[in-house]
Order: structure tokens, then sequence, then C-alpha cells
């Protein structure tokens, strides 16, 4: 019969595990490094099979692995809180997400692999994008009638198609550019469809 204390220290060595696991992860997610779950059982000096018992699907793992080092939007976006000029601000969200991607894109690409082959796992990408597009514009772009938040909600949705990792991973693998030159090129499209759309936004927001 299994004692208490036996229970207890099951549960601890299951912890320090899961620790351990995370923390591996983590730390791959940093250097840029492909994260797979070999790279992680092997940093964690755990089997492999042991690390799926903690985390059936690599996309739950890295989305524990990533708690705490993605600042909130608001956090990065401060350098620019104060403008009132939603082009800036998106402009600087713009670089601010495609950067940390490029520094942790051996996980961003684990993530898009996973979801594309297994399109369930979607839902549980991070996003991040989302809550950098809406701290850049939902300040300073008025959207109080309905006409003028379904025009601001279709911008959104069509800036997170270039606001994104895929459009960057577009340019750089595919179109071979480097990595500043794509930033800017995404930077520049981010700005032409804003300009297109904020006047009917604003029309929206007078009727």
């Amino acid at each position: 019969m299994t004692s208490k204390r036996e229970r207890v220290s099951r549960t601890e060595q299951k912890t320090r595990t899961r620790t351990a696991i995370v923390a591996a992860c983590r730390e791959l997610i940093t250097s840029g490094s492909p994260v797979t779950m070999p790279e992680v059982a092997g940093k964690a000096r755990i089997s492999e099979a042991t690390a799926y018992r903690h985390f059936s699907e690599i996309v739950t793992l890295i989305n524990a692995a990533l708690v705490g080092l993605w600042p909130s939007p608001a956090e990065a976006l401060a350098p620019v809180a104060d403008s009132p000029d939603p082009l800036a601000r998106l402009e600087f969200a713009t670089e601010f997400l495609l950067r940390r991607v490029t520094a942790y894109q051996g996980s961003v690409r684990a993530v898009i692999a996973a979801t594309v082959t297994n399109p369930p796992e979607v839902r549980q990408r991070p996003g991040f994008r989302f809550g950098l597009i809406d701290q850049a514009l939902d300040p300073v772009v008025p959207a109080t009638t309905p006409a003028a938040a379904e025009r601001l909600s279709q911008l959104k949705q069509d800036l997170s198609a270039i606001v994104s990792a895929e459009a960057l991973f577009s340019l750089t693998d595919l179109s071979g550019l480097d990595t500043d030159t794509a930033i800017a090129s995404l930077q520049r499209t981010a700005r032409t469809i804003t300009e297109t759309a904020l006047p009917d936004i604003l029309a929206a927001q007078r009727d």
C-alpha cells in the first residue's frame, strides 16, 4: 500500500520534472534554437516519453515556457504610449513583434508547423500580434459607432495577416530578404493598409 509520504514524494518529483521541462524549453526558446520535444527532453535530461507524459503537444509546452518571456501589449508599446499617431504606434508594434519573432524563431516555427499539421491546435497559439495591434490602434482610433467599430475590426483582421511571423518568414525564407529589409517591407505594407482604412473609419465615426 502506498504511504502518504510516497505519494507526496511522487507529486514533488512530477513537479520537479515538469519544471525542468519548461525551463529547458524556455532556454531553447531564448537561444533561438529549434524547439522539438527530443531537444527539450535532452536538455532536461529526461526521456522523450517522459516529456510527452507531461506535455502531450509541443504547442502546450511552448505556451507554458513563454509565460513571462513576452511583455503585455501595454508594456511592449510603452515607448509610444503618449503618441497620438496610429501609424507611428503601428510601425513600432510591427517591429517589436517581428524582432521578437526573429529572436524566438525556433519556437515560433515549431508552433506554426504543429498547427499546420494539426489544425485543432491553432486556437492554442499565443497570438501576440492581436494584442499588439489592439494596443497600437484602440487608444487613438475612435470607433464608438457600430459602423466605425466594424471598419476598425476589418482593418485589424487585414493587419493580422501582415504583422505576423508567417509574413516575415515568407519574405526571409522564400524571397531571400534579410531580416531588416523584410521588417521594413512589412512596416510599409501595414502603414499603407492603415492609411487607406483610417479615413473610412473616421467618416463612419461621424455618421
